[in-house]
């Protein structure tokens, strides 16, 4: 179950990339909802997709917190 939560999180995540707002506010309640361990995949995943989409870099400060 606790996978199925990780995956559905990365697609809503990937579709709500274009607005850097919508996705930080996505994020938030992401990391409310994920066990420790899927909290770092999901911060290799993000940054891979930085890579494509940098405008969402301001969103990295919420995964250091």
């Amino acid at each position: 179950m606790a996978r199925a939560m990780f995956d559905y999180t990365k697609v809503v995540l990937s579709k709500v990339s274009f607005d850097p707002q919508l996705f930080c506010k996505e994020l938030k309640k992401a990391l409310k909802r994920l066990l420790p361990h899927e909290i770092e995949e999901l911060r290799i995943w993000i940054n891979s997709l930085i890579q494509q989409k940098p405008e969402l870099n301001e969103c990295l400060t919420l995964l250091k917190a």
